[in-house]
């Protein structure tokens, strides 16, 4: 079964795919990861970060905050 992406509609096309590429594709599983792993991938920006963390922080979640 195919888990619907619910990504924000307005990332960018690399960005998307840095995130799929890497297996993200809601928005859940990006609080399981640290805001620098994801700004490792190919693809991501500031702009493209700063989007995640407004819908994570719309759904009353954040990325992961342990080290």
């Amino acid at each position: 079964m195919e888990t619907k992406s619910n990504l924000p509609e307005s990332l960018s096309k690399p960005a998307k795919r840095a995130l799929q590429g890497a297996g993200y594709v809601r928005l859940e599983q990006l609080t399981k990861v640290r805001e620098a792993e994801i700004m490792q991938l190919h693809g991501m920006g500031p702009k493209a970060l700063e989007l995640l963390k407004k819908s994570l922080a719309e759904m009353g979640l954040s990325f992961d905050k342990n080290s």
